[in-house]
C-alpha cells in the first residue's frame, strides 16, 4: 500500500492519517516509490543473538526516506541494525507535523518497544506520547525531551559545519560563498553561524551570502526553491555553496551543475553526498545520525537501553568531513589545514560559535 500516496491527498483529516499509519505497522512491505514499509535482516544470515522477532519503529521526518540526506541516514543506520541483529524496522513518512503524534502513538499502542522519532520537529508530540507508554522506549534525534523513556540523540553540528566553512575559505575564487538553509529555526541557524565563522577563519574578506527555502516543514522538500536560492547566490558571484536543506538540497546541486565552467561547487550535508554531482561537489558535512539510530537499537537489542541525552561530535566522529574517489583531489590541497582545525576544535583551542548559547544569552 502506497501510504505516502493516500497521506498526500487533500482532504484527510487525523483520523484517516491515523487509520493508515495502523496499516503501516501492522506489516506493510517495504517498497521502492518510498512508501512506508518495513526493512527485515532475517534472510541474511548475519543475525546476531538477541534480535530475533524484534521489531522498532521508525517516525521519518518530512523529507522522507529518499531524501539522500537526513532522513535517509536514519534508513541507513536502522537497515544496518536490521541486517546485523535480525530484527525488524517498519517506518512511516510524516506528510505533515500532524501525523508525528498518531505515528507513534499506534507504534507504542502495537507494542513496539522501541520507537525512533527522526527530527527535531516531532519532540512536541514525543513530549505527549511518551508519557502514556512507560514501558515503551523512545529516542528523538536533534531535540531532548526529557523522560526516562527516552533517549535524545544530539550532534555538535557547529563543528562540522564550522570545518566545511573553513574549507570554504580555502578554495573560493572569487571570495564569495552561499548557504541555503531548509526550514529557518534554530538549528539551522546553528549551522549557518558557524560555517559563517569558518569561513572568515579561513578568509577575513570572503562575502557569505545566506537563504532559506522557507517556515515551514514544507521547507524540507522543495527542491525548486532550493535551486533558485542557490542561482541566485551564484549570480552574485557565490562559487562555494553549502546546504542544509534536507531534499530542498537536490536543487542547490542542479544549480552548481548549469556553471558549464565548472567552477562552482556544493557541499553536501548529514550524508556522504559526493556523489551525486560528482566532481561538482566539494566534500559533505557528515551528521553521523545513521551511527546514531544504529547505536540506540543496538543498546535495545542488547536489554541496554538508557533515557537520557547523548552527543556526537567530531571528537568521536559523529560529526566529520567526507572524502572519497569523488572530491579526493578536490580537497587534497585543503587537507592539511582542515586536519589542523579538527584537531584545534576538539582541543578546544577554536571556540566554535553556538547559535544555541547565543540564543540563550539574550
Amino acid at each position: 500500500m502506497a501510504i505516502r500516496n493516500l497521506l498526500s491527498k487533500k482532504g484527510l483529516g487525523l483520523f484517516v492519517v491515523a487509520g493508515v499509519l495502523v496499516l503501516a505497522a501492522a506489516g506493510c512491505t517495504k517498497k521502492s516509490d518510498g512508501s512506508s514499509g518495513e526493512s527485515s535482516g532475517g534472510a541474511s544470515g548475519e543475525k546476531a543473538n538477541g534480535g530475533e522477532g524484534l521489531t522498532i519503529g521508525l517516525v521519518l521526518d518530512k523529507g522522507g526516506k529518499d531524501d539522500k540526506s537526513f532522513n535517509s541516514a536514519a534508513v541507513a543506520g536502522a537497515t544496518r541494525a536490521a541486517k546485523e541483529f535480525g530484527i525488524k524496522v517498519k517506518d512511516v513518512e510524516s506528510p505533515d507535523d500532524a501525523a508525528f503524534e498518531p505515528a507513534m502513538r499506534t507504534f507504542a499502542e502495537r507494542g513496539i518497544p522501541l520507537v525512533l522519532a527522526v527530527g527535531f520537529a516531532q519532540a512536541d508530540a514525543l513530549k505527549k506520547v511518551a508519557p502514556s507508554f512507560p514501558n515503551t522506549h523512545f529516542a528523538i534525534v536533534d531535540a531532548v525531551v526529557d523522560a526516562p523513556n527516552v533517549a535524545s540523540l544530539m550532534f555538535e553540528e557547529q563543528e562540522g559545519s564550522y570545518l566545511v566553512g573553513y574549507l570554504a575559505g580555502l578554495a573560493t575564487k572569487t571570495g564569495k560563498v552561499g548557504f541555503i538553509g531548509g526550514m529557518d529555526v534554530a538549528m539551522i541557524r546553528r549551522f549557518l553561524m558557524a560555517y559563517e565563522a569558518g569561513v572568515k577563519a579561513a578568509n577575513p574578506k570572503a562575502t557569505v551570502f545566506n537563504g532559506f527555502v522557507g517556515i515551514t516543514s514544507s521547507a524540507w522538500a522543495n527542491p525548486t526553491r532550493g535551486r533558485e536560492l542557490a542561482l541566485s547566490q551564484m549570480s552574485q558571484g557565490a562559487d562555494v555553496l553549502f546546504h542544509a536543506a534536507g531534499a530542498s538540497g537536490m536543487g542547490v546541486f542542479d544549480a552548481v551543475e548549469t556553471d558549464r565552467k565548472k567552477a562552482t561547487y556544493a557541499i553536501g550535508v548529514d550524508s556522504n553526498q559526493n556523489g551525486i554531482k560528482p566532481g561538482r561537489v566539494l566534500t559533505s558535512m557528515l551528521k553521523r545520525v545513521d551511527n546514531a539510530v544504529y547505536e540506540i537499537i543496538k543498546s535495545e537489542v542488547e536489554k541496554k537501553f538508557a533515557g537520557g541525552p547523548r552527543s556526537f561530535g567530531l571528537k568521536d566522529k559523529g560529526i566529520d568531513y567526507a572524502v572519497d574517489d569523488h572530491n579526493r583531489e578536490l580537497v587534497a590541497p585543503y587537507t592539511e589545514k582542515l586536519e589542523k582545525v579538527r584537531e584545534d576544535i576538539v582541543a578546544g583551542k577554536i571556540l566554535v560559535p553556538d547559535f544555541y548559547k547565543t540564543k540563550e544569552k539574550k
